[in-house]
């Protein structure tokens, strides 16, 4: 199962996003600069309002930067709420050197050539250009003004202009603290929800493989019992011939990922061997069939999914009588498109049954199994087992995901 991992940048601070920062300042002030373009283009005198723009723009970067830096140092886990104050304190300091910074820039500003009239309601035109205001009348000389620039005003009317540019600005720096928290806030949202996606996927994984390594100490010891009674009872070619199927086996099985999935086809050749292994136990006894189409052949499913099972097969069926034990695996595809595989073990009616206690099962090997598909598979999988007319049948259902062939 492949593992993802955060990156560094996010998995560090909370309030870490300088690149997102630096793009919303970005768009922030392109917004701003599209609006003094616009202005200027009506205005007549495109050049003049741009440079005058100029230091309002950079002044207003920087103070959008160092707002940023403050929501930045902001101690990590703190919540929404207390972000948001601190922005707000922020935005309002920043508007309130936003002004002082207009102030201070006034006397590098030049006189727009751009002209503004306008009609009053008493017949007068009034005419605005740059700093020179005059009043055109329908008899006499025009009066003609000539306001003072902000650097020639008293002390309170500059702490009147700039109170005033600071409520404006205030706003400005606001909304982009504001969409900024919201985007760091979402991030820290998907973030959480890709870690707890991968803890949830890190604790499946762990499960699987509690799973499986409960599955190979119980196959291991039946193997190893039915091997030692072949040994005491003097068979020892069929001793010979289980041991060389044991290794095969255990070579094929213990090279698996605890945790992979494998096609059904190699999952049936593995159950073979085991069969083989059985089948020198049982020669007269043990009667194998299996069928697996080539539709579902490549159908993925965990490793070793089905030897519990074909363990209890043996178990509860083949040691319990003196009869011909047949059995089944058969794969087929559901009208869902789902793949199902039954296991069934028969024997013939009226059979002789074994004189020896049947063996009590605790059930550990089904309830494994069923487990392992659901860990797997969630609902998407179906594990059913019981008792059927003359033996026992288990019925597994996975999705139909299958081997990706390689292109070469």
């Amino acid at each position: 199962m492949r593992h993802s991992s955060i990156k560094p940048a996010e998995a560090g601070h909370p309030y870490g996003g300088l690149g997102f920062a630096i793009k919303t300042i970005l768009v922030f002030w392109l917004i701003y600069l599209v609006t003094v373009l616009v202005r200027a283009g009506l205005s007549g005198d495109f050049s003049g309002v741009v440079m005058n723009r100029a230091p309002t723009m950079l002044s207003g970067m920087v103070l959008t930067f160092g707002i940023y830096l403050v929501i930045h140092s902001v101690r990590e886990g703190s919540g929404t709420r207390r972000r948001a104050i601190v922005a707000t304190i922020a935005s309002i300091s920043a508007a309130i050197l936003q002004g002082i910074a207009i102030l201070i820039a006034a006397p590098l500003n030049s006189d727009t050539k751009a002209e503004y009239r306008v009609q009053a309601r008493e017949g007068a035109v009034i005419v605005q250009k740059g700093r020179e205001i005059k009043i055109e009348r329908n008899s006499g000389e025009p009066l003609v003004f000539t306001l003072p620039k902000l650097n020639e005003l008293g002390t309170n009317e500059k702490v009147r202009f700039a109170a005033d540019a600071a409520v404006v600005w205030l706003f400005f720096f606001a909304a982009w603290s504001a969409v900024y928290i919201a985007g760091v806030s979402a991030g820290q949202v998907a973030v959480s929800r890709r870690r707890l996606a991968e803890a949830e996927a890190a604790e499946q994984a762990a499960q699987v493989r509690a799973l499986r390594y409960q599955v190979n100490p119980h196959f291991l010891f039946n193997t190893l019992n039915s091997l030692s009674s072949l040994i005491m009872s003097g068979r020892h070619e069929r001793a010979e011939s289980m041991l060389m199927a044991l290794s095969t086996f255990f070579r094929t099985s213990l090279s698996l990922d605890p945790a992979e999935n494998v096609t059904l086809a190699e999952e049936i050749d593995l159950q073979r061997l085991y069969l083989e292994i059985e089948k020198a136990r049982f020669p007269e006894r043990l009667t194998v069939e299996i069928e697996v189409p080539d539709d579902v052949a490549k159908t993925r499913v965990p490793a070793l999914i089905l030897q519990p099972i074909v363990e209890n097969a043996i178990k509860y069926g083949v040691s319990t009588t003196r009869a011909n034990v047949t059995i089944k695996i058969h794969a087929e595809r559901l009208f869902d498109g789902r793949v199902q595989i039954d296991i069934v073990n028969s024997m013939p009616e009226g059979c002789q049954v074994s004189s020896r206690p049947r063996p009590a099962g605790t059930g550990t090997g089904l309830t494994n199994v069923c487990q392992r598909l659901a860990a797997q598979f969630g609902s998407a999988a179906d594990c059913r087992f019981g008792p059927i007319e003359g033996g026992f049948k288990v019925s597994l259902a996975v999705p139909s995901t299958v081997e990706e062939e390689d292109d070469d």
